[in-house]
């Protein structure tokens, strides 16, 4: 079975967690990279607010196929109770999506808003089977319990 995580990182936190599962299922990874990084400032007043309305940000994938794999891992942080506007253009560049199985990430320190539901709904909206939803918060990245969760998951959705 075949399984890759897509995934935007603005600090490095989400980046770990896919790292993290590659290493322990084997899946392939896709950072997506947005065409202008927010820092200081702009990431409270730009960014931010371009998330709450559900904005998209330029990415430097046009499209992202992802025809070949079984399982689609979709990773964002949270900014503002809202995925990112680069992961808002990732879904908007996925292809070859219909009826594959996927499983949503989010990240945050605290609170995860609206993210997860956001995500998982326009996934399923697009044709996806979401299978599982996770969000860690940064308890639940220092204690390791969820990640076992989840790689339990992945591994076990070969047979599902």
């Amino acid at each position: 079975m075949s399984r890759c995580v897509i995934y935007h990182s603005h600090t490095g936190v989400t980046r770990s967690l896919a790292q993290k599962i590659k290493a322990a299922c084997g899946a392939d990874l896709i950072e997506v990279m947005p065409k202008k990084i927010y820092g200081g400032l702009s990431l409270y007043t730009i960014g931010m607010l371009r998330a709450i309305r559900g904005g998209q940000d330029p990415i430097e994938q046009q499209k992202i196929d992802v025809a070949g794999y079984d399982l689609v891992i979709l990773g964002t942080p949270v900014w503002a109770g809202k995925p990112t506007p680069a992961f808002n253009a990732t879904i908007s560049a996925l292809k070859g999506y219909e009826g594959r199985k996927a499983i949503v990430l989010v990240t945050c320190g605290r609170d995860p808003g609206q993210t997860a539901g956001i995500v998982r709904k326009r996934l399923e909206d697009m044709g996806m089977k979401v299978i599982g939803v996770f969000v860690f918060t940064e308890k639940d990245l220092k204690e390791g319990k969820m990640l076992n969760e989840l790689i339990v998951k992945v591994n076990a959705s070969m047979t599902e």
